[in-house]
């Protein structure tokens, strides 16, 4: 059982009185590694670190601006070797994408001839460059990496941020987390103090020391009483998604909001006073209150039928759905479609801004079905295709214990409210 790989580590605020806790695997378990310190070529021959009479290894650490032709220059490497390196294959063109913050670990002989280099091109792979000569050989290889479970769950006193970062979760793991719901709930309005979530995730180490956060493998979030289950699954041909438990995709159709998470000014009345003219009149959507220059998305599939200016809208889009449905983005610092456009859900489409009658930057946002305007909160959306069912069997079988672990973890939320 997935619950006995796990153990809890309960932390209690003292600023709040709700409990939010992280589960690991002890990081006992894993291999470590001792690292020679990082020192330029000065220092290795003080410290007797240069290696045999023959070779002697010393490391560079890139420096914001610095490039890998500059770095040569310094070393004292000649610029042909360097333009030697980087058309031989494509691996040595990785040379030339060096990143600030990566470490370079040159090898050379007794006269300071290069004989090889190694780094990092990305997390997961190191790579070594040799020479010999006129002989140039690159070897990429991917470094071993070792995953652990870890679950997370928490209660929201004041924000989904402070609570995910009580639990243990980064902000990326936050994102990550109500990007899975962001097609049930908006994020930006819909969120209540009492809240709660659960997450089974993955810890990424590199050498025994942690990497970075994998995958949410499996979450629950509570949302003003309504409890939305999600699990990853992905099929033989590698193609992940996440699915409730009846095996539906939680992508549908439409998202909740078109925008991350940001204030909200103002929500869908029918009446109310204009701030600008003072007059009552229809206010039929939301008003997303946000800096100028956040990015909109498409809040669905479509075609642009409408991409202008107006001296009430300001720059505005407004798209087409199938099914008669028309969503309408006002406000626009900038628009990034034109008219007759396809676009897909998620594209982003313009950048908030206060255009028109706009007393600050915000996006307002509309929904229309059949002419009617609907409020984009509660309007009921399609729902989402099903897994095939030849999917269905193997979707369960890995579900199944993630879901129990979910329910397990909701439990003790509940217990401790």
């Amino acid at each position: 059982m997935l619950a006995t790989l796990l153990f809890v580590v309960t932390a209690i605020s003292d600023m709040i009185s709700v409990k939010d806790e992280v589960t690991h695997v002890p990081e006992a378990n894993l291999s470590s590694t001792i690292s020679l310190p990082k020192l330029p070529l000065q220092s290795f021959a003080e410290e007797g670190l240069l290696g045999s009479e023959q070779f002697r290894t010393f490391q560079h650490i890139v420096k914001k601006g610095e490039t890998v032709s500059g770095i040569f220059s310094e070393q004292g490497f000649s610029q042909a070797l360097l333009l030697k390196i980087v058309k031989h294959n494509e691996e040595g063109k990785l040379l030339t994408k060096i990143m600030p913050g990566t470490t370079l670990s040159f090898q050379v002989d007794a006269n300071h001839v290069l004989q090889s280099i190694q780094f990092d091109p990305s997390e997961e792979e190191s790579l070594l460059i040799s020479i010999n000569a006129d002989d140039i050989k690159t070897e990429l290889s991917q470094h071993v990496l070792q995953t652990q479970l870890v679950t997370a769950k928490g209660l929201i006193d004041h924000s989904l941020f402070a609570a995910g970062k009580r639990a243990g979760l980064t902000d990326k793991m936050v994102m990550q987390l109500a990007q899975i719901f962001t097609w049930d709930i908006d994020f930006v309005l819909e969120i209540r103090q009492g809240d709660s979530f659960s997450v089974i995730y993955e810890k990424i180490y590199k050498n025994g020391e942690y990497l970075t956060d994998g995958k949410i493998l499996a979450a629950s979030f509570t949302n003003q009483g309504d409890t939305y289950d999600a699990v990853y699954f992905e099929s033989a041909d590698g193609d992940g998604n996440y699915f409730a438990p009846n095996g539906r995709s939680m992508k549908k159709a439409f998202l909740r909001a078109p925008l991350n998470f940001s204030y909200i000014s103002s929500n869908f009345n029918p009446k109310r006073k204009h701030p600008i003219t003072k007059k009552v009149k229809a206010h039929r959507g939301i008003d997303y209150r946000a800096p100028t220059g956040t990015p909109v998305y498409a809040a669905g599939h479509g075609k642009v039928i409408q991409a202008s200016y107006n001296k009430y809208n300001g720059n505005y889009v407004f798209i087409e759905h199938p099914n008669g449905i028309v969503t309408k983005y006002l406000h626009f610092s900038k628009r990034a479609v034109k008219k007759g456009q396809r676009v897909k859900q998620g594209q982003t489409i313009g950048y908030v801004g206060s255009t028109g009658m706009s007393t600050a930057p915000h996006l307002h946002y509309e929904f229309v079905y059949n002419g009617v305007h609907r409020n984009p909160r509660t309007v009921p959306l399609p729902k989402a295709e099903p897994l095939a069912q030849d999917k269905i069997s193997a979707f369960q079988q890995l579900s199944s214990p993630l879901l129990a672990e979910l329910k397990g973890l909701n439990s003790e939320l509940s217990a401790g409210r």
